[in-house]
């Protein structure tokens, strides 16, 4: 059986979260998934909420993509991410994570080499080592890969059963909201699988595969096209009445507080040029970006979200339908009293990108005796900081975790005004000569807006002082969302061979806090289609399926 069909499997459960109450969801018997049990109307708008949060994002305890480390999709397939983006570190050897996120070789003060513990292995032949089919849910290649087509097949599976439901009235305008929802999550999928994957494949049947695999280029393409198809149909129909019924339905409950909420025809809209700008961003190392695409992400986040737009979060609740309130997310799954004794460690680097006196580190970290893991793992996960359960009180300032408050903590699954804003800054550095006041303007907003306290920035800064400025906004507002690893990248920070970082806070084996240190990760960019499919699937042409780093 291929891997996106055993993702299937979960994902054609009809789960309903109609009511936010203690039995908040309803699945149906995952045995009997039949298109002819969800061709009501009710029947679809179960399918289309429970294909997407229950099935796209959470296999259960038991399931061969769950584990009790590194959890579901957002805190584990997003906290390799992180992993990889040097904000978080781990020392459980699950799925290969400290090996996963170890770096080659780490430069003290005192000039000694810590190499990484498998050294002269990289990071690279141990994912080529570990990527076979007999390795299971222990290939870390394979997580994101079955989620994300997970969810395509769901949203496949919603496309199908709508256009047979027999509405009870104005049938074709809740078929088209239900199609614009479906083909939302499609461009999600695809836009996340071309963003890590070496190739992949293109899907748009409910329970079929395809064996001809694509390049990474065309899943983001495939990614756009199905967002345009969403924006759409998006822009053909309007807010208010049946339109607010179905996306409050869509949409849990208890994840409609806060910035989260029922999104306008509007909103959703600026959220896909948002996340259609992601896309170019974080596939193009910024050394190679055309004046093209700078212009595209430009026009992009000019009608991307704005400050007071809802958009798509996520929060727990009591039951823990979807997230719980210690493992739903990586935050949660970084929140500890003292350092070191979370499943994800605080990395020494996330905090030294805060500037002085902002207010976002004072709320949400503190300081303590240095843990100092298994020196056999490395020392770069060592540190001496810990995610505050809570925030300090620092009144106005965002929080970044809340574990013990069910609902308490909102996360991101998507576009927000701080990602739109800081790509919209990025674009203004790099158009022709730079324009550093405009790009000052949005990197203030976002400090604004999640409470840093931070003086305004220079107008008159210099090319280079602007984009050190925007590199560490980005780590200081953006931390556990998914986005490190690709920035890391795309700023050649991690490629093979590059001087990797430099100036670096490092808490070596001994407790020593080194403050010049260079890190060398060496990761690989894109991975390889996993083997986990292609012992089911193998490729009968089309796209390379390995990089050929």
């Amino acid at each position: 059986m291929k891997i996106h069909k055993i993702a299937a499997a979960f994902l054609v459960i009809l789960s309903a979260f109609v009511a936010c109450s203690k039995d908040e969801l309803n699945v149906l018997n995952p045995n009997l998934p039949t298109p002819a049990s969800a061709a009501t109307e009710s029947g679809i708008l179960s399918l289309g909420q429970g294909a997407v949060y229950q099935s796209g994002f959470r296999f259960d305890p038991g399931s061969p993509f769950y584990d009790g480390v590194y959890g579901y999709f957002w805190s584990g397939a997003i906290g390799f991410h992180e992993l990889l983006g040097d904000n978080i570190g781990i020392e459980a050897a699950n799925a290969y994570l400290n090996q996963l996120g170890c770096p080659d070789a780490v430069t003290l003060d005192n000039a000694s080499v810590a190499l990484n513990p498998n050294s002269p292995k990289t990071q690279y032949e141990l994912l080529r080592g570990i990527n076979v089919n007999a390795q299971g849910a222990g290939n870390p290649i394979v997580h994101e890969w079955a989620y994300m087509y997970g969810l395509n097949n769901g949203a496949n599976n919603i496309l199908e059963v709508v256009k047979n439901v027999k509405f009870g009235a104005n049938g074709d305008f809740k078929t088209k909201v239900i199609q614009a929802w479906a083909y939302f999550w499609k461009g999600f999928a695809y836009g996340r699988l071309g963003s890590i994957y070496y190739a992949g494949v293109i899907n748009n049947e409910a329970n079929k595969a395809s064996s001809t695999y694509v390049t990474k280029e065309q899943l983001i393409a495939e990614s756009n096209a199905n967002y345009d198809k969403a924006t759409a149909l998006f822009n053909g129909v309007t807010g208010g009445g049946d339109y607010d019924a179905i996306i409050s339905t869509l949409i849990p409950s208890f994840c409609q507080t806060g910035k989260g909420g029922v999104l306008s025809p509007a909103e959703f809209v600026r959220t896909i040029n948002t996340m259609k700008a992601r896309n170019i961003l974080v596939n193009t190392p910024v050394a190679s970006m055309t004046a093209a695409q700078w212009s595209s992400i430009a026009t992009l986040t000019a009608n991307g979200v704005k400050a007071t737009d809802k958009v798509l979060t996520g929060r727990s609740n009591e039951a823990g339908d979807i997230w719980s309130t210690t493992g739903g997310s990586v935050a949660a799954k970084s929140t500890s009293v003292k350092p070191g004794t979370a499943t994800y460690k605080i990395s020494e680097r996330l905090i030294q990108d805060y500037k002085a006196g902002d207010k976002r580190l004072e709320q949400n970290f503190v300081q303590g005796t240095a843990w100092i893991g298994n020196s056999d793992r490395g020392n770069s996960f060592n540190t001496r900081f810990a995610l505050k359960d809570g925030g300090t009180g620092v009144a106005g300032t965002v929080i970044f975790s809340n574990i013990t408050t069910a609902g308490a903590a909102e996360f991101y699954l998507a576009a927000t005004f701080e990602e739109n804003e800081l790509m919209k800054a990025e674009a203004k550095i790099y158009t022709g000569a730079g324009d550093i006041a405009g790009a000052a303007a949005a990197i203030d907003a976002v400090r604004t807006a999640q409470g840093a306290g931070l003086p305004a920035m220079s107008p008159t800064s210099t090319v280079a002082q602007a984009k050190e400025e925007l590199r560490r906004e980005r780590r200081s507002a953006l931390p556990f969302r998914g986005l490190a690893f690709y920035d890391a990248r795309r700023w050649g920070i991690t490629e093979k061979g590059s001087a990797g970082r430099t100036g670096c806070v490092v808490v070596d084996k001994g407790a020593v806090v080194n403050t010049n240190a260079t890190i060398k990760y060496n990761f690989l960019d894109y991975w390889d289609v996993p083997d986990n499919e292609l012992a089911y699937n193998p490729s009968t042409g089309g796209a390379a399926t390995k990089n050929p780093k």
